[in-house]
């Protein structure tokens, strides 16, 4: 597959896997919606993008998602603005 500039829209699953760093049978594991273009079976950027924004973060520190606190704020006693 050659390399591109740019993160295409609509990709087959080889390249959908690599994306979200899977392997193709764990991709199609994950039972994520598909469009079809000409017969083909495509996974779209938006629909990958959703499902990697909704996996758990590890670890559970309270405010490690954008824009909270973080575990060195509380130990400083420094709140979010």
């Amino acid at each position: 597959m050659p390399a591109l500039s740019f993160i295409p829209r609509l990709m087959p699953a080889p390249q959908a896997a690599h994306y979200l760093g899977v392997s193709e049978s764990k991709l199609r594991c994950l039972k994520l919606p598909r469009k079809v273009l000409d017969g083909k079976r495509l996974y779209d950027r938006i629909e990958l993008d959703a499902y990697a924004d909704n996996l758990a973060t590890e670890g559970g520190i309270p405010g490690s998602d954008m824009g909270g606190g973080n575990s060195c704020d509380d130990i400083f006693g420094m709140a979010p603005e």
